[in-house]
């Protein structure tokens, strides 16, 4: 039969009808189970990814305990309609103020600060110190949980980058030159803080 066509139709046309017809059994075939994929899975973002909501356990200062909450994902276009222009640089963009410049670089009043960007406590004042660098420093997280860090290779050196854990906002870097008990020196950036004072 293949000798036979490949004499009628010449080598080229027979080779092409025969990938014709191959293709489109495998586009019937595997279509519906496509389809099928596309409508259980769960809605697609802008980008043509999937939006996942996901819980994590996060310390919440004002229940004096754990709770879970949803992470935060917001489009770009979402955080500019929330954000300063200075946050949204240094929160989502990764941007770093400059320093004695920000507005909680000598702030000395109690309290929590959070996260700008979802309001997830991040640092109690009792844990600040003066490291003199410029920008308000801590020598430990609220709770480990709160945030989350990654290596950060940028400007040829090597830190460590800290992030929210709820909404992934840049905060600033650790630095492992702090006081005690930790030895380490959360140094963030005040634009990626909002300050609440204790009511006691």
């Amino acid at each position: 039969m293949e000798r036979w066509m490949t004499k009628t139709m010449g080598r080229g046309e027979f080779l092409r009808t025969a990938l014709l017809l191959a293709g489109g059994a495998l586009l019937e075939f595997t279509a519906p189970a496509g389809r099928a994929r596309a409508a259980e899975g769960p809605p697609a973002g802008k980008d043509g990814k999937a939006i996942e909501k996901r819980q994590i356990r996060i310390y919440s200062a004002a229940q004096g305990g754990y709770v879970m909450t949803e992470k935060v994902s917001r489009t770009e276009k979402e955080w500019k309609a929330r954000l300063t222009p200075e946050q949204f640089q240094i929160t989502r963009k990764k941007g770093t103020e400059r320093a004695f410049t920000g507005k909680y670089a000598n702030h000395k009043e109690k309290g929590i600060y959070r996260c700008v960007c979802c309001g997830t406590d991040l640092y109690r004042s009792e844990t600040r110190y003066d490291s003199g660098t410029g920008w308000p420093s801590f020598y430990a997280p609220i709770a480990g949980e709160n945030i989350r860090t990654e290596d950060d290779t940028s400007w040829f050196s090597k830190r460590t980058e800290v992030l929210c854990a709820r909404c992934d906002a840049h905060l600033g870097h650790v630095f492992e030159d702090g006081p005690k008990p930790t030895g380490l020196r959360y140094c963030m950036n005040s634009a990626a803080l909002d300050f609440v004072k204790d009511e006691q």
